[in-house]
Parts: C-alpha cells; sequence; structure tokens
C-alpha cells in the first residue's frame, strides 16, 4: 500500500469553511481585479394569482462564465391569505427576510473563518414593517416597501459583540438593503 501523503494537502476548515479556499480567490482578486466581478441572475415566471416562480442556475464569476452547477434552483413565491394569495410558500418580502438573514449569517461566519475566529452557533429573528397602503397606492408619502427592518443575532463565540458585528457587516445584501440602489428597470410586451 502506498501512500498518498505527498500530495494530500491539509485543509484548514474552520466554521465548516475551507479557508485555504476562501484565500485562493482573494489571492487570485488581489492579482486581477477583475477575478472580483461576480453576475448572479435569476428568471421568473408568473404562475397563477400570486404565485411565481424563480429559477437560479448560472451566474458570472471569476473572469468566466460559471457552469459548475449541476441543478437549476426553483423557487416559488405567493401571497398569504389575506392578500389574495394561496399561501403555497412565501411572498417576496419574506424572501427579502430570508436573504438578509442568510447573508448577515454567511458573512459573519466566513469573515470569521478568514481571522481564524470559531463561531458555536448563530440564531437570528427578523422582522419587516411594511404599510401596504403604498404598495396598493393609497398614500403617496407612504413607502412601497419596508419602513424599518429589525434584526436580533445571538451568536455563542469567544470574539467580542463589536469584532462579530463588524464581520455581519459585511453582508452584501445588508448593504443593499441599508443603502440606496439604482435599479434598471424595462418592460416590454410580447
Amino acid at each position: 500500500m502506498t501512500s498518498n501523503s505527498a500530495i494530500e494537502q491539509t485543509k484548514n476548515i474552520t466554521n465548516g469553511i475551507d479557508v485555504g479556499q476562501i484565500m485562493n480567490l482573494i489571492g487570485a482578486i488581489e492579482s486581477d481585479s477583475g477575478y472580483a466581478r461576480f453576475q448572479f441572475r435569476a428568471t421568473n415566471q408568473w404562475i397563477d394569482g400570486g404565485q411565481t416562480r424563480s429559477r437560479i442556475k448560472d451566474f458570472y464569476a471569476g473572469n468566466a462564465e460559471d457552469t459548475t452547477r449541476k441543478q437549476t434552483f426553483a423557487i416559488d413565491s405567493d401571497e398569504p391569505m389575506i392578500a389574495a394569495g394561496q399561501d403555497s410558500a412565501p411572498n417576496a418580502m419574506e424572501y427579502v427576510l430570508h436573504s438578509l438573514a442568510s447573508c448577515l449569517t454567511t458573512s459573519l461566519i466566513y469573515h470569521a473563518a478568514v481571522r481564524g475566529i470559531e463561531i458555536e452557533a448563530v440564531e437570528s429573528s427578523y422582522e419587516g414593517d411594511m404599510d401596504v397602503r403604498g404598495l396598493f397606492g393609497l398614500a403617496e408619502d407612504v413607502r412601497k416597501g419596508f419602513s424599518k427592518v429589525a434584526v436580533n443575532m445571538r451568536v455563542k463565540s469567544e470574539a467580542s459583540v463589536e469584532e462579530l458585528t463588524e464581520l455581519a457587516m459585511f453582508s452584501p445584501v445588508h448593504d443593499i438593503i441599508s443603502n440606496s440602489l439604482p435599479v434598471e428597470f424595462r418592460l416590454t410586451t410580447f
């Protein structure tokens, strides 16, 4: 029996993250800033009533189309019954909360891993306040979306609250929600 130790590489896994892989990506970005450009995509189709289905598969990363995903992810949305939906899936606003939750958590975990900070547990809850008069066009002075989002996160770690908060704030979704973002909107008929 021969040993493969010469070709085996020791992985540095912290918080379930392969830190070496992240450091390789960071090194590639430092060598070529074009490597930092990512473009994520989704398509959506109306099903019926308040129901829609988004599909997510391909994306652009590291100066190339990434075709490594073997499956297309399908994500359904609907509206609650009070809003004339069938309540068959979360609505878009609930997905915004999920996206924020997911991104704050993974940003915290990834940045902690790269810094060698171990995280034992993360739990969080999210509330988005919305006055639907804006959505229904009943009040021009009322936003159409959330007027406030509250996040309560609990983290079990030896790191300080200040350091953990700093790491979570690297979240791209938090940035999107907390800062104004231009959206290019184009509608055509078929």
